[in-house]
């Protein structure tokens, strides 16, 4: 039985239930993490034999005994029951209580595996930390720099040359898109200090590769334009890319140091073909290649939550 922790609507689990219908699979559950308020949607008892339960969206109170695979897609969305609740203190209260309460129960009785663990996943979300592991596992990475001195900015883009700027964790609410900075010396000294940020050499090229590992099997599509970030305009030529061996081992090596059971990753080839590490998002995108690729992702990512439910023995 698979298990899905997502937000109401997610286009990705959605998809992937279809998948698991047509293939007549009935034992595809979501718990909808944003509609915990309002219902009865959780339970659990120290000392009393009862599994514990949640409710799906189909109604369905599911021992999580009986669940083999947990996809932790979407899990730190607010309660929509709560934006009606006016007192402010009451709102947070919904919210970080349901929360609470789903990671509590799970880490105290789920036993299955994790597509991929709340720990792994959290660890994993930081791009520093992947990045110096991508870096030990033999990847190159772009030099980087987090700082909030506009001298170590301008010192850093003497060293490299042309360098780019993005946020450290990011916020919810629009894309904050990766952008050049050409003149750090421009830039007053408070845009430096009011919070740090990542600094990186450019990686000159025209080829970004979107990597999308499930497991022991990889979906990579290559993305040319030459814009710097690829993500506000999809009409550039995209095609399938074929991971070499090489690369492949490289990222397994990575996520597995990670503690990571998938991982969708954003590459950059050099001018000369050599693959740059940019980062790893432990449950990113993929859907929207599905159309532009002709490639069933969806199938694949429901054949790869199916292997494990075998290996899992559940």
């Amino acid at each position: 039985m698979i298990l899905t922790v997502s937000v109401r609507d997610d286009l990705h689990t959605l998809a992937v239930r279809e998948a698991a219908a047509r293939r007549g699979y009935a034992d595809f559950h979501i718990i909808e993490c944003d509609q915990i308020s309002g219902r009865r949607s959780l339970a659990w008892n120290s000392h009393e034999d009862a599994s514990a339960t949640v409710l799906t969206s189909g109604g369905l109170a599911l021992p999580l005994s009986e669940v083999s695979v947990l996809w932790w897609r979407r899990m730190r969305a607010n309660q929509q029951a709560s934006a009606h609740t006016a007192d402010d203190h009451q709102r947070r209260l919904i919210n970080n209580d349901c929360r609470g309460a789903l990671d509590g129960i799970l880490a105290a009785a789920y036993r299955g595996l994790w597509i991929s663990s709340p720990e792994a996943t959290d660890r994993a979300a930081d791009k520093l930390y992947q990045l110096a592991v991508a870096q030990e596992t033999g990847l190159r990475v772009p030099r980087t720099l987090v700082s909030q001195s506009r001298q170590d900015v301008i010192e850093f883009a003497r060293q490299v040359g042309r360098i780019i700027v993005k946020p450290v964790v990011g916020a919810s609410g629009p894309l904050t898109f990766t952008q050049y900075i050409d003149d750090p010396s421009s830039i007053p000294e408070e845009s430096f200090t009011a919070c740090p940020a990542v600094y990186q050499e450019y990686v000159p090229g025209r080829q970004h590769v979107r990597l999308n590992c499930f497991g022991d099997r990889s979906y990579a599509a290559l993305i040319e334009t030459d814009r710097l970030d690829w993500r506000p305009d999809l009409n550039v030529p995209i095609s399938k890319w074929k991971v070499p061996d090489g690369l492949a081992r490289q990222v397994a090596a990575v996520l597995q140091r990670l503690g990571l059971r998938m991982g969708i990753i954003d590459i950059k080839l050099t001018p000369h073909g050599e693959p740059v590490w940019l980062e790893v998002n432990p449950q990113g995108q993929f859907l929207f290649l599905e159309p532009l690729l002709g490639e069933p992702l969806a199938d694949h990512f429901f054949d790869f939550l199916l292997s494990n439910t075998e290996a899992s023995g559940r």
